[in-house]
């Protein structure tokens, strides 16, 4: 075989190769149009793709008036995509030959690898690793294919692209569901929105979402980047491509799978995906700057926000509601769109008096109402006044316009002003968007080719406004030295109490006094009342074995209630290994939080605050952010945990120590920092006091692969 030249393909070989590709071969191409295998020459050939097509089939001289080849090494040496559509068997011997030929991508359909079961994964990795060795890469196994609508290069079997026009447009579409990125540009389309580029990833075994991504952020072509996800892949090309599109601007939209327990195993299943916590990616897409939609339909209609107004996204907390001016000519479509924006958070702000007055002047009667009703009441050129001002307002962050019955039956009335407003220029200053009422098709069409967001349901309206004014953080680029732990330590398994503590500690955390003793030496310095518990590594959990007591007022009751202890856990768990027991000072508080920190499997360290005590697992009253995080972030943790209300001002209530809260959150996120490898810790209760905070209780669990 030949020295291959694309060995080490350069950044804009592979993106050429993968997204405009001229000269395409068809492997495995029929001429049955009733076949899955004849639609990307039939495609390509309806939406006029100009570079080469060489069909490749043994068994036919001829495909669609095309001439056809008998294998891969036969083809001319110029191809650079090479579509796959043969056997599962075959494809190896055919990515050998792609090798061979100097094609330097191969895009696979076939089956029958990982996602199949366990002998489909020892075929992928035997594949994976020889088109490694030979230099090609692999967008698949599984994938329905690639398509780029600018150019007509359709190497793809999806069904969407019978359509007898293709929309171009400035969106790309990365899924990891083949037929969920039909279904969604079929959606889209009808509603006049075009896309540049859409790809399908199958089963990711070489090329990756976030090596797709990165190449999108480069093409010119491409404004809006959107992802269907069921997992994350190959986390850190991920993040180095969203940092790239967060640099130049260029917004990235999410819709991804697995936010209940149901849906995330549905998504494990179809792409043996590994489990990850939503809460968690949440908290990653955030860090990120990804705008995670929750409704299927807002992935394609937020769109034109975010490409028209990306440079408003808020770039840090408001401490505040967003304040949305809700203009309308249909009080009830008005209500269903608030009453989701409370949902998300939002505000329906109510107009000030002075903007009252001033638009009474302007010949405009509204009301001091969350809603400005102008059903019946005003003229188109009275809608177009109030927009422009609205759009001008300082007590308001984004306008809302609800269109009712006139958006299917008299446009000129609410759309038309709409139109002009931003063909006049007036709607740059703070986001415009609309919700159509009614079944109205023309006029979302019309508020679509003049690139105005628009929305046809007001769960997928408040949806959009939330993603959009979730604030774009700053990460904390402060550069921090690892954290080495103890020699004494373990450097797997669980660390006791005492260990766990004593790391908090380190990272600047106050504990309890505390104090080991055993059965035979009662020998302690700390003064009653104090709580006993049980020491060892085994016991993570030690109210549930009968491993705490607290109110202990003197020795006697301490020895009593040691030996009682002893022998209820030697009856409850008696495999586990006992080194002692541990005494604590009893500790008061105003109110008892959970800190905890886990090493996601998806998206790696984060850290949650929450509810302390035992109803902690219970109350979904959380925040939740990637570790280590900076003074800002931990600030905006206890505002986003209702429960530190109570610390806060809440009804007279006496203040607890919010900044050293805040400050325990920042070093207790540098767990992400310790060279062995933390899989989960958690101090729970963390005490709130009035003017100190002290952790009371610790588990920290080392990830096995840690040990030395």
């Amino acid at each position: 075989m030949k020295n291959l030249q694309f060995k080490s393909l350069n950044t804009t070989t592979f993106n050429k190769a993968l997204l405009n590709p001229s000269s395409i071969a068809l492997v495995g191409a029929s001429g049955n149009i009733k076949k899955n295998t004849a639609r990307p020459l039939r495609f390509m050939q309806k939406h006029g793709f100009k570079g080469d097509i060489y069909p490749v089939n043994p068994g036919s001289p001829q495909v669609m008036g095309l001439d056809a080849y008998p294998s891969v090494k036969s083809l001319p040496d110029h191809v650079e995509h090479a579509f796959i559509m043969i056997d599962s068997a075959s494809v190896l011997e055919a990515v050998e030959q792609c090798a061979e030929k100097g094609i330097p991508v191969a895009t696979i359909y076939s089956d029958g690898f990982a996602e199949s079961g366990e002998e489909g994964v020892i075929k992928q990795q035997r594949l994976l690793e020889r088109a490694k060795q030979l230099g090609v890469r692999l967008l698949g196994p599984n994938s329905i294919g690639a398509a780029n609508v600018d150019s007509g290069a359709i190497m793809s079997v999806n069904a969407v692209f019978e359509m007898e026009h293709l929309i171009p447009g400035d969106i790309s579409f990365i899924s990891q569901s083949g037929s969920m990125m039909g279904s969604l540009m079929s959606r889209a389309m009808s509603r006049g929105y075009g896309f540049s580029k859409t790809i399908s990833v199958g089963n990711e075994s070489d090329v990756s979402v976030g090596e797709l991504l990165d190449a999108l952020v480069d093409d010119e072509s491409t404004k809006v980047i959107l992802l269907f996800l069921e997992t994350l892949r190959d986390i850190e090309k991920l993040n180095y491509a969203l940092a790239r599109a967060r640099a130049v601007g260029k917004p990235v939209i999410a819709y991804k799978l697995g936010r209940s327990k149901q849906g995330d195993a549905l998504s494990q299943s179809h792409t043996g995906a590994i489990a990850g916590n939503n809460a968690a990616v949440d908290a990653y897409f955030h860090a990120q700057g990804v705008m995670r939609v929750d409704c299927l339909e807002t992935l394609f209609e937020i769109a034109p926000l975010v490409s028209r107004y990306a440079s408003l996204r808020p770039l840090a907390y408001l401490n505040r509601p967003v304040r949305v001016a809700v203009i309308t000519t249909t009080g009830g479509g008005a209500a269903t769109v608030v009453d989701n924006l409370g949902l998300s958070g939002m505000e329906a702000v109510v107009p000030p008096t002075e903007f009252i007055a001033h638009m009474a002047q302007r010949g405009v009667t509204i009301r001091q109402t969350p809603v400005i009703d102008l059903t019946l009441a005003a003229t188109s050129e009275q809608y177009q006044t109030l927009l422009h001002e609205l759009l001008q307002a300082d007590w308001c962050d984004v306008v809302l316009s609800v269109v009712g019955s006139s958006a299917q039956f008299h446009p000129q009335l609410a759309i038309k002003p709409i139109l002009d407003t931003f063909a006049q220029g007036k709607a740059d200053a703070k986001p415009l968007v609309t919700f159509l009422a009614p079944d109205a098709p023309e006029s979302l069409q019309l508020l679509q080719e003049a690139n105005i967001a628009a929305f046809r349901t007001p769960e997928s309206c408040a949806d959009a406004l939330a993603a959009f004014f979730k604030p774009m953080i700053s990460r904390d680029q402060t550069e921090y030295k690892p954290i080495e732990l103890p020699e004494s330590f373990p450097r797997t398994g669980n660390l006791t109490e005492l260990e766990s503590t004593a790391l908090f500690a380190d990272l600047g955390i106050s504990h309890a006094q505390n104090a080991v003793v055993q059965v035979n030496d009662l020998r302690h310095e700390i003064a009653y009342p104090i709580v006993l518990k049980v020491l060892s590594r085994d016991i993570l959990h030690k109210t549930d074995v009968g491993g705490v007591q607290v109110g202990i007022q003197s020795d006697e009751e301490l020895a009593e209630a040691v030996k009682q202890m002893a022998a209820l856990v030697a009856q409850n768990v008696p495999q586990a290994k006992i080194d002692g027991f541990l005494i604590q000072a009893m500790e008061g508080r105003l109110i008892e939080l959970m800190l905890g920190y886990r090493h996601d499997p998806l998206v790696g360290p984060t850290i949650v605050l929450s509810a302390g005590g035992i109803t902690a697992e219970l109350n979904p009253d959380f925040a939740i952010r990637m570790a280590p995080v900076s003074l800002a972030e931990a600030n905006a943790m206890i505002e986003e945990v209702h429960y530190t209300k109570l610390i806060r001002g809440y009804r007279n209530l006496p203040f607890g120590d919010s900044k050293g809260l805040a400050e325990a959150i920042v070093r207790f996120s540098q767990l992400a920092l310790v060279q062995a490898e933390i899989s989960e810790a958690e101090i729970n209760p963390l005490f709130i006091q009035q003017d100190r905070v002290v952790a009371v209780d610790g588990v920290v669990r080392l990830t096995e692969s840690s040990a030395n």
